[in-house]
């Protein structure tokens, strides 16, 4: 005859078979169809105070005025690698799900262009959409010497060693390579440049401002978001076509100074490739909405980025052209490629 306790052992194992089906049932109903209207973080590949940091704000500014309801899109460091780390985390899958975006900029492309983010192909993510553009600029700290573009030139014509550039990531970063373009402008070898690498824009405006380098060749809204923030930097050069307008109205580009650099730096957000389909949708709807609003252009003028909107195929098109054309300059410039 069953013991008193094995026959309650045996109703408790019937019953919780019976509450099983409704408890999974309730669990998938609870799970949100979008996840662009649900709980979601979007990881900082950086220390803080750089474009990454500008551009996960920007994200979560944007879809909160559209999607006023849901929780505000959450904001995680996880630097490494100026985005090696958390692109290989994404890609390996230790990182990631429905609800995890990832910042990525034109340096992110040009790392993977030079297998820089491990085994991984630009296909180990999928791509939801760019928020807008930031520009290259060479910055100084406000008491330096450097008045003009051309007195740096000037300067790294007669010898490139006497100029230390600090900026954020390690040869073969987008920034060494602007200080590299700009070395060779000056008709000199840039492998004869002294560069010190940070992990951040905003480490290396920090450096700048401390004058334990002499020149920033980072990008304008980093230098714009430190200027606003009190730090001694002025602009020397614009690394756009033509001159942009707000904060950086007056503000020469090099080629008005007669070195031919232009760099645009386009910040976006990436995702997990083992999501749902459905998923990769959702966040792709929800971006396109955010920067088709009427408010988006003046929210973005905000976070001092410029227009620049893909989603879905077209951005999929540029990233594939822009790291076509990042090997070309690897090469160009000397710099090893590993393949994925």
């Amino acid at each position: 005859m069953p013991t008193p306790s094995a026959t309650r052992r045996h109703a408790l194992r019937a019953l919780a078979a019976l509450l099983l089906p409704a408890a999974v049932a309730r669990s998938v109903a609870a799970a949100p169809a979008d996840p662009s209207e649900a709980a979601a973080e979007c990881v900082i590949p950086a220390k803080a105070g750089g474009g990454f940091d500008l551009t996960c704000a920007l994200a979560r500014d944007a879809l909160q005025a559209v999607r006023p309801a849901r929780p505000p899109l959450g904001q995680r460091y996880l630097p490494g690698g100026i985005g090696a780390v958390a692109f290989d985390r994404i890609a390996t899958g230790r990182l990631g799900g429905p609800g995890t975006l990832v910042a990525f900029s034109s340096g992110s492309l040009l790392n993977l262009a030079q297998g820089r983010f491990g085994p991984h192909s630009p296909s180990a993510v999928r791509w939801i959409a760019t928020l807008g553009t930031d520009y290259g600029v060479i910055a100084v700290h406000r008491d330096s010497p450097y008045r003009h573009l051309q007195d740096l030139i000037a300067v790294l014509r007669q010898e490139p060693s006497r100029v230390a550039f600090g900026a954020g990531g390690t040869v073969g970063s987008q920034d060494w390579v602007k200080a590299a373009l700009l070395v060779r402008a000056a008709g000199r070898d840039h492998k004869a440049m002294r560069f010190v690498s940070f992990e951040g824009g905003g480490d290396a405006l920090g450096a700048l401002q401390g004058k334990h380098v002499d020149a920033f060749p980072g990008d304008a809204a980093e230098a714009l978001q430190a200027i606003a923030g009190g730090a001694a930097v002025r602009l020397l050069a614009v690394l756009s076509e033509t001159r942009l307008g707000g904060a950086l109205d007056g503000v020469p580009t090099a080629r008005e100074q007669g070195v031919d650099i232009v760099w645009p730096t386009v910040r976006g957000l990436y995702l997990s490739a083992n999501v749902p389909d459905a998923a990769v949708r959702a966040w792709t709807a929800a971006f396109a909405e955010a920067t088709a609003a009427p408010g988006y252009a003046a929210l973005r003028d905000r976070h001092r980025l410029y227009p620049f909107a893909l989603t879905g195929g077209a951005l999929d098109d540029y990233v594939q052209a822009r790291i076509k054309t990042y090997q070309a300059l690897a090469d160009e410039l000397g710099l090893r490629r590993w393949k994925p």
